[in-house]
């Protein structure tokens, strides 16, 4: 995940030199910021970093910790080296620790770019090239995941999560189990879980909403017009409320995160046919990661929950 800022007042020849076909590499003119202190440049990341590893850990263990923290870092690192190739100024990866609920420890990471995007070229590259390199990490976690998987019979009263399944997890599950009963369900196991959450993080990332990845991607091929894209994508996020309760806490925070997305600094060249090409297959790998319903469970059962705390 990425997140940034709209970019300031930058002099016409910065326009013009993002302009010029040699420019997707380009040096920007105004003042650099001092060089920032230890701490500031890579010491919270660090920190982050080890935080969210030990909630991992105590949440699933070290091969979650290993599996997870491996697509997460892949993913925000594929963000970081791009912006280092076209000379944005960003930070390191910022880790968000989570040890509460109890399913993987940590909410995912994000970092934050600094300076104005040069041209669309350069702003897509950026969006796609973290849920890309997540993706690649993630595919191999989830076939080594196929030798984890059991099935058991459902059990109301068992502990633990009802997982929805993203397209490819679907797909892929018969290889290991084939056909599962309709009273019996898969049990993952760590590289599972991760694989899961990789697969979840990178279809929400990919939605085609402001300041997301998805967003990013839209932007750098539409244009202008990638708001109203933007805005039906949001719409159709809340409508997947009607089907799981769970969809509420990402409405919200994709509401959040959704915001106008700000402009480059040359939004008047295209990105041409290849990126759009990559733009598809970014399409297809969020159909393959998208789960519909990620903590199973419906309004029906939120009823239930709440009559029985009524009632007691």
């Amino acid at each position: 995940m990425t997140s940034s800022y709209p970019p300031p007042s930058v002099p016409a020849q910065d326009w013009l030199r993002t302009s010029l076909p040699d420019a997707e590499r380009w040096t920007p003119s105004w003042p650099v910021e001092p060089r920032p202190s230890a701490w500031k440049a890579w010491g919270r990341n660090a920190l982050l970093f080890v935080l969210t590893a030990a909630s991992v850990y105590v949440t699933g263990g070290p091969i979650l910790v290993v599996s997870l923290m491996s697509i997460l870092l892949a993913h925000e690192m594929g963000h970081y080296v791009a912006c280092r190739y076209y000379k944005v100024d960003a930070t390191l990866p910022f880790f968000i620790p989570f040890p509460i609920l109890g399913l993987v420890g940590t909410l995912g990471a994000f970092i934050r770019i600094k300076s104005p995007i040069p041209h669309r070229k350069a702003l897509f590259d950026i969006g796609v090239a973290g849920p890309l390199a997540g993706f690649v990490v993630c595919v191999p976690v989830l076939l080594l995941s196929l030798g984890e998987m059991t099935v058991r019979r459902l059990d109301a009263s068992a502990a633990g999560f009802l997982l929805g399944d993203p397209l490819l997890l679907k797909a892929v599950t018969p290889l290991a189990v084939g056909a599962v009963p309709d009273d019996y369900t898969v049990v993952i196991g760590p590289l599972g879980l991760a694989a899961w959450f990789g697969l979840f993080m990178t279809a929400l990332n990919l939605m085609p909403i402001g300041q997301l990845d998805g967003g990013h991607v839209v932007y750098a091929l539409l244009g202008r017009r990638a708001h109203v894209v933007s805005r039906a994508a949001w719409w159709i996020c809340v409508g997947l409320i009607y089907f799981s309760p769970s969809w509420i806490l990402w409405a919200i925070l994709v509401r959040i995160l959704g915001r106008q997305h700000p402009r480059t600094l040359n939004d008047y060249e295209p990105v041409g046919r290849g990126r759009a090409l990559v733009g598809l297959l970014a399409l297809a790998i969020f159909v393959a990661s998208f789960v519909p319903s990620p903590v199973v469970g419906s309004w029906d059962t939120v009823r239930q929950l709440v009559a029985g705390f009524v009632s007691s």
